[in-house]
């Protein structure tokens, strides 16, 4: 058995030795494991003062309010003019190091003559900003009952100037776009937009400038239109503002939370993929996620084995960059079934319903700490595919508290505390990041965490 693991310890390494390669785009003659290490590592520093870069510049962002102007948008025009002090409050005290620019494009209806757009271009004064909506931005107009939802974005995507690298359109409306395609409301141009814009143009120029797209749903007279823009984009968040507009308060708070969602997720977007391509194709491929679990009886049983080291338990064997090739590899064979479809997507990895068949099911149990569910790879030897596996925590709800890049989406000081103590305990060797998982009342149970290796860059 010690044989046969190290054996497959070693593939595995040069499979992994092969898939950086590959991400560099370089092949190596260099033959000995220790310079191969060497090697690899020289390039993973270069790729990783890349990424500092380019986490700085996502850090500035143009995020554009496209709104429906029209007579029945009134209150949620006073809960825009409302929100956004309140959202850069919250980005501040927790994220200072991100800087956005914030801009203004309303639309109405083709009747409506010179006052059917109105844009106010970016600017990094939220007072400025909140000056426009109070002062010159009026819920009037709309004849029949869609609107020109395409000519307002096309402004918007056009005649505004977009330069941060990370680009956030949040699109508010409780009517369709004019046309049959979208609507079977009462419609003067039936035809669709009398300007000859189609979706597909608009949408395409909106992925061009790597601009990602959100929609604030007020009701359901926009569902159809929803489905076409997801035919041309794929899958894009939808922010549920129906049920508050009798309650200002509610609104303005469903405003900030939507806002403030927008432009994290956009921050790791664009600090994860590498253009708009990426991120329209990844929001495409969550089309086909399946959020429910399977009917198990369904689906076949498959073979694999479960692939996991024993953890380090020193900070010497932490540094020791040889630990994971000399110490134990455990391989365990299992029986498993896995859902079709994945339940999730990430930036990086789809997310599957398993169920383990070779074992009872065990109950996860709780104590008053931050603690990390044991993970583990799969391999399915029917498909040689390989899987990292996890406990699932049923009736949860799972939460993302900060991310690779810094940023910190759900604030909580016992999980920042961890995070730097895991820095100081390592005397500054490493720290654990990106934190997710539950929040129980008596711990947070977490699961798919970031090792930042400390490396010293030199940057002219």
């Amino acid at each position: 058995m010690g044989t046969d693991c190290s054996e497959n310890n070693m593939k595995l390494l040069e499979k992994r030795f092969k898939r950086y390669e590959d991400e560099i785009g370089q092949s190596s003659s260099i033959s000995t494991l220790k310079d191969k290490v060497s090697y690899l590592r020289k390039n993973r520093e270069n790729d990783a003062s890349k990424a500092i870069v380019k986490i700085e510049d996502s850090m500035n962002l143009d995020l554009c309010f496209v709104l429906d102007c029209t007579g029945s948008m009134s209150s949620h025009i006073e809960a825009a003019k409302e929100h956004i002090l309140k959202v850069a409050s919250y980005i501040n005290s927790n994220n200072s190091n991100i800087e956005f620019w914030v801009g203004f494009c309303g639309y109405r209806d083709h009747s409506d003559g010179s006052g059917r757009l109105q844009i106010f271009d970016f600017t990094s004064s939220l007072e400025k900003f909140k000056m426009y909506l109070t002062n010159k931005v009026t819920a009037i107009g709309g004849n029949d009952e869609p609107e020109d939802v395409l000519g307002g974005l096309d402004a918007a995507i056009t005649e505004m100037t977009w330069s941060n690298a990370t680009r956030v359109i949040i699109h508010i409306g409780d009517a369709p776009s004019h046309g049959r395609r979208f609507t079977n409301l009462s419609d003067n141009y039936p035809d669709g937009d009398p300007n000859g814009l189609t979706a597909e143009s608009v949408l395409r120029k909106m992925q061009s400038k790597k601009i990602l797209y959100y929609f604030g749903k007020i009701n359901n007279y926009t569902d159809v239109m929803i489905n076409v823009f997801r035919e041309i984009i794929g899958e894009f968040p939808i922010f549920d503002l129906m049920n508050a507009k009798s309650n200002p308060e509610a609104l303005v708070n469903k405003f900030c939370k939507a806002t403030s969602s927008a432009i994290f997720s956009s921050i790791t977007l664009t600090t994860t993929l590498r253009n708009s391509k990426s991120i329209y194709s990844l929001q495409r491929k969550k089309l086909q996620i399946n959020p429910n679990e399977p009917d198990w009886t369904t689906h076949p049983e498959k073979t694999g084995k479960i692939l996991y080291y024993i953890p380090p338990k020193s900070l010497a064997e932490v540094k020791d960059e040889y630990y994971f090739i000399n110490s134990s590899y455990i391989e365990q064979d299992i029986t498993f079934k896995l859902a079709p479809q994945p339940f999730s997507v990430g930036a990086e990895r789809y997310a599957y319903f398993s169920l383990d068949t070779s074992l009872a099911a065990e109950q996860v149990g709780v104590n008053k700490k931050v603690i990390f569910i044991d993970a583990k790879v799969l391999y399915d030897e029917t498909d040689n595919t390989c899987y990292s596996v996890e406990k699932y925590i049923n009736n949860v709800e799972f939460k993302k508290f900060n991310a690779n890049n810094g940023l910190i989406t759900e604030f909580h000081p016992i999980l920042e505390a961890f995070a730097h103590f895991t820095y100081k305990c390592t005397e500054g060797y490493l720290v654990v990041y990106d934190l997710q998982g539950v929040d129980l009342s008596n711990e947070f149970l977490l699961t798919d965490p970031a090792i930042h290796y400390a490396m010293i860059f030199v940057r002219s």
